[in-house]
């Protein structure tokens, strides 16, 4: 029961043919394929805009000091 013979196989890609279709399976492939590529760029223009934002000129601070007053 551990295994499947070829037929049980056979069987589900038959299945699976039937839902998906022939020309189904490469479209869906395909599709995969792009949000890889997609999410891939979008990784590399993160790590691009913080690495230019880490190279960037530091801007000017200002800072206030404040005093407080005594209390008589």
């Amino acid at each position: 029961m551990g295994s499947f013979s070829i037929w049980h196989w056979i069987i589900v890609l038959a299945i699976v043919l039937l839902l998906f279709g022939r020309g189904k399976i490469p479209e869906l492939m395909g599709d995969v394929a792009k949000g890889i590529k997609s999410f891939k760029k979008g990784i590399s223009e993160d790590d691009a805009e913080s690495q230019a934002a880490s190279n960037a000129q530091p801007t000017a601070t200002k800072t206030v000091d404040h005093k407080a007053d005594e209390v008589k």
